[in-house]
């Protein structure tokens, strides 16, 4: 057993380059396919503070046996589906009141949109428990629909004007009322389509035991909550470094309807023979390019991630300090209704549009940051997955284990503190990737410089192997491994990136990619329609969402303060972050 205190400020220069002899999985899935298998795996440690030798250090720990069930990871999804017409144009209804209410139901909510369903999954160890969880709910949602379908791509269906995308709604209390003020806030802001962009959200975290083993270990003198704090945003450094590998990998949005962009500057490009599809050749995430969710005026936001305090002083500022653009465009109409929030960069924390974040459960009337500030980061959020359209759950099980490999992986390797340069190149390849990510040209800016997507992507991969192996043990499993295997035949061969099969099966069929979309959404939803939940499962969750609609009237009910009043409350708990 190593009895040594890990030095956590460690770092290396070592920069290695070797060949390595594909593993026998990665060629079994070339055969399967049958592609020609890499000729060699390139390993270099090319991430910025090369953490080699720490992860090394770190995954020795866990594989003394005493050690190996240390890793319990926790993790559940949030994901969005648009509801559609049978002609694939968006579902003007409201939210199906069988299905429960939108402000009050655990599991089924909306996001922007009336149309813009949410399912949430409850936080659990088990991978097929979380998904089994997500059917559930997708199958009950099925059961009350009426002559409506959930769209199952990112990029949504066809769209008329904004004016014809309702905006959700919540009800008469001062917190519903906020929830839609929100909504017509970002409706103003950024126009109401880019809204209707559809995503999954996967939330992770780490159990006691973990957390406990390594706080001793490391024998500081921070609390056992400041520790965690510290080290979440390790990983989430590291994720900004190299999430673009999950865009190249399960990016699944290279292409758009033309009535998404018809009243919007773009630089896509008609697909061939079809002029309903634009596109990108060899784009991976057009979602998480500046068709999708990003901001013009937060350009000039930039986000320190090197401690909470830092993290949460830059948040409250955008929150709390009034933007030119938004002060022009005025707190109200001429009637006196709310047109946003604030006038403000953003209204509220969650209008910060990040890849990842730190997250602390908030308690009724509570901001996200002062959650954080007084309790400490719970769970991170991981918020750039696209829908999978050949998915019924828009992501599957190998997926989800790749993940965790992943972020386990950001963890755990060296994670130097980063600067606004470093801020940006991660922008930077953020953009290339989103545009370019297929192209074998592309190269991605690293602390050793300019590299090739091979090259840093195979690196990712060895040391990702290492952290499978401690899983698979953990787990009693090869799983793990398998999952990492899986990924990295796509770095040879991107034609079996989800982005990469869109585009061909688009091409194949001669289909727009309305058509493609429309087709794989009624597909799966025939295929939900012939697995009706059990007579006893429907009871249950026909009982929950008459529980919901019971919570939010007796919400609205309740004795209300004037609502400019509640909003001042509100915004006065962002002083304490400053």
């Amino acid at each position: 057993m190593l009895v040594t205190t890990l030095n956590w400020k460690q770092r290396t220069t070592t920069n290695q380059v070797q060949g390595q002899r594909p593993t026998r999985n990665c060629q079994r899935l070339c055969f399967k396919f049958g592609l020609d298998p890499p000729r060699r795996i390139i390993s270099c440690a090319t991430h910025e503070g090369n953490g080699l030798s720490l992860l090394n250090q770190r995954l020795a720990v866990f594989a003394e046996p005493a050690n190996e069930k240390l890793t319990r990871i926790f993790k559940g999804l949030e994901k969005e589906s648009l509801r559609v017409t049978p002609e694939g144009t968006l579902a003007q209804t409201p939210h199906p009141r069988t299905l429960g209410s939108a402000m009050t139901h655990p599991s089924i909510t909306t996001d922007f949109s009336e149309a813009l369903l949410e399912f949430i999954t409850p936080p659990t160890e088990s991978s097929q428990q979380m998904l089994d969880d997500l059917d559930r709910v997708q199958r009950f949602t099925y059961q009350q629909l009426e002559n409506e379908h959930l769209w199952v791509a990112s990029m949504p269906c066809m769209l008329n004007d904004d004016a014809q995308i309702p905006v959700g709604r919540y009800g008469s209390s001062n917190p519903g009322k906020m929830k839609t003020i929100y909504r017509l806030g970002l409706g103003e802001r950024y126009g109401r389509s880019m809204q209707t962009i559809a995503g999954i959200h996967y939330n992770f975290s780490l159990g006691d035991d973990f957390w406990s083993f390594w706080h001793a270990r490391e024998n500081n003198n921070e609390s056992l909550q400041a520790y965690k704090n510290r080290r979440y945003f390790d990983l989430i450094r590291n994720f900004r470094r190299n999430f673009w590998l999950l865009l190249y990998l399960f990016g699944a949005s290279p292409a758009v309807c033309r009535s998404f962009v018809k009243h919007r500057e773009h630089d896509l490009q008609p697909v061939e023979g079809d002029a309903h599809s634009m596109h990108k050749p060899f784009a991976t995430s057009l979602r998480m390019g500046n068709l999708g969710y990003q901001s013009g005026a937060q350009d000039s936001l930039v986000v320190c991630y090197n401690n909470l305090d830092s993290y949460l002083s830059t948040l409250c500022g955008a929150i709390t300090q009034p933007h030119p653009d938004y002060v022009a465009n005025g707190l109200k109409d001429e009637h006196g209704n709310y047109k946003q929030l604030n006038t403000s960069l953003l209204q509220i924390e969650n209008e910060f549009y990040s890849t990842i974040r730190p997250k602390r459960t908030a308690r009724s009337g509570e901001t996200a940051l002062g959650a954080l500030n007084d309790r400490g980061i719970e769970y991170i959020e991981v918020r750039c997955i696209d829908l999978n359209p050949y998915e019924p759950l828009g992501i599957n099980l190998q997926q989800v284990e790749f993940l965790d490999v992943f972020l386990l992986h950001c963890l755990l390797s060296d994670s130097p503190e980063t600067d606004n340069v470093q801020y940006r190149n991660a922008q930077e390849n953020q953009r290339r990737m989103v545009n370019l990510g297929r192209d074998p040209k592309t190269r991605l800016l690293s602390a050793s410089g300019e590299l090739s997507i091979l090259q840093w992507g195979n690196a990712l991969l060895d040391d990702m192997a290492r952290v499978a192996d401690i899983l698979d043990r953990s787990y009693d499993s090869r799983r793990y491994s398998e999952a990492v295997e899986a990924q990295r035949i796509k770095l040879t061969h991107p034609e079996l990136t989800p982005s990469a099969r869109i585009l061909a099966d688009m091409n194949a069929h001669g289909e727009t990619f309305f058509r493609f979309a429309m087709n794989q959404s009624l597909k799966h939803s025939q295929a939900y329609i012939e697995r009706p939940l059990s007579d006893d499962e429907l009871l249950a969750m026909q009982r929950e969402a008459e529980a919901s609609l019971q919570r939010v009237a007796e919400l609205d009910a309740e004795p209300q303060v004037d609502f400019e009043d509640y909003l001042r409350a509100y915004y006065a708990q962002y002083t304490c972050c400053q």
